[in-house]
């Protein structure tokens, strides 16, 4: 299938770009950096989500993975994802949308503007997904916990900072970004039926709830 990922260039969009390239698929990259990927049925184009987006015709799964954070959240992170996807996402050669969010975007614990532009993505989601459900599309949100990734080496590298972390995340542990690019892919091809749904995959962390009481 044809695959449009924005944000291709590091992180979680590259290994969701990397993913859809070994299981066959073709993948167009959207991002501000050069690309990062090399393979025969990738197709790389640098532009900022934020600003004209190029032509591509007949995609049939979009994944909205670019983002900032507290580097404007909203204006990237909700207002560019809109934009992105009411022009590859809402046709009739579409099959799937995905949006990866966050899960401060149900829990409210970041930095001000992300968590309301990732709480802005939950409830688009359930826009989108009713809209191009005429085309028989799906159309979901996966809003992951930490990952590791370079960008959060600054917590993930200050043992004090990670051992606070990791207390507040029952399996003690972040997800990689080869977990995320597994769920991405699960959700857009192999699931047909499950849409308008926001996924939280986070180890548990958002669950958490500290119970005290006499032993």
């Amino acid at each position: 299938m044809k695959v449009v990922v924005t944000g291709s260039a590091q992180g979680i969009g590259k290994g969701i770009a990397e993913l859809f390239l070994q299981k066959g698929h073709s993948v167009v990259g959207i991002d501000r950096q050069e690309a990062s990927v090399d393979h025969e049925n990738y197709t790389h184009i640098q532009c900022d989500v934020r600003g004209e987006l190029p032509e591509i015709s007949d995609v049939e799964i979009l994944v909205n993975n670019a983002g900032t954070q507290n580097e404007a959240d909203i204006d990237t992170n909700l207002k560019a994802l809109i934009r992105v996807t009411e022009k590859y996402g809402v046709q009739p050669s579409i099959k799937s949308v995905l949006s990866i969010g966050s899960a401060s975007g149900h829990t409210g614990s970041e930095f001000p503007e992300y968590c309301a532009s990732k709480g802005g993505v939950i409830s688009y989601t359930k826009n989108v997904a009713l809209r191009i459900a005429g085309f028989g599309a799906t159309c979901n949100s996966l809003d992951p916990g930490g990952v590791l990734t370079p960008l959060n080496d600054c917590v993930v590298n200050d043992p004090v900072l990670w051992g606070q972390i990791m207390e507040q995340n029952p399996l003690r542990r972040w997800a990689s970004v080869e977990e995320i690019a597994a769920w991405a892919y699960f959700l857009t091809v192999e699931n047909r039926f499950c849409t308008g749904q926001s996924i939280v995959v986070d180890g548990g962390e958002s669950i958490n709830s500290k119970f005290i009481w006499p032993e």
